[in-house]
């Protein structure tokens, strides 16, 4: 049987990193074969560009430029560590994935939704999660939470307009996507939104029978 490939998206601050943790601290309770992965990154190459696209000193990056780096990243992520442990029957539980570029590039850089998917449906040649949940938490309390940690990346440093388009980007795709995405309030208690998800993955691996 192929695995399931699930991933957390929201806006910055709204606790993906604290909700994955608590999900892998569950996780650990079952007998599945589980991969943590991120975006971008999650592969040798993918984090290189990584590197290239976060970089602080890269301001004069061009936004489709952004988008195609991002797109690329990805591609050889799937390469290299989602499909081969799919075809493995893993689970795989990845921090971001498409729809990060649907919000930040196609929505908040006005890229367009439609142009930035399409760019990304080459990309991956199609490939969707099975399941994504979405931590939406009012952007500014997002970046309040964020203005605690010692360094933030290019996107990170943008003003408040960038995260509120953001932020209204996954409402948007929410709607468009309904089929395979879970909305999460991120304005509750980090453990409230962590017993969420939790209670949102597990019965979803129960459904899968996996």
């Amino acid at each position: 049987m192929k695995g399931l490939f699930i991933t957390i998206e929201g806006n910055d601050g709204s606790g993906k990193s604290t909700v994955i943790a608590s999900l892998k601290q569950e996780l650990a309770k079952l007998d599945i074969d589980v991969i943590y992965s991120r975006e971008p990154g999650g592969s040798y190459v993918a984090e290189k560009i990584r590197e290239v696209i976060l970089d602080n000193d890269n301001i004069a990056m061009d936004d489709k430029t952004e988008a195609l780096l991002y797109a690329a990243s990805r591609r050889q992520h799937l390469c290299e560590t989602v499909i081969p442990a799919i075809n493995e029957g893993k689970l795989v539980v990845c921090d971001r994935f498409i729809d990060s570029s649907l919000a930040y590039q196609g929505v908040a850089r006005g890229l367009g939704i439609d142009n930035v998917l399409n760019m990304n449906q080459f990309a991956t040649e199609g490939f969707m999660p099975d399941l994504t949940i979405y931590l939406l938490v009012d952007p500014q309390i997002g970046l309040n939470r964020k203005a605690n940690q010692k360094e933030l990346d290019r996107l990170e440093h943008e003003k408040i307009d960038f995260h509120t388009k953001v932020y209204n980007g996954y409402l948007e795709l929410a709607e468009r996507f309904k089929d395979r995405v879970r909305i999460v309030d991120g304005n509750c208690s980090i453990e409230e939104e962590c017993s969420r998800v939790n209670n949102i993955v597990l019965g979803y691996i129960k459904e899968r029978g996996m």
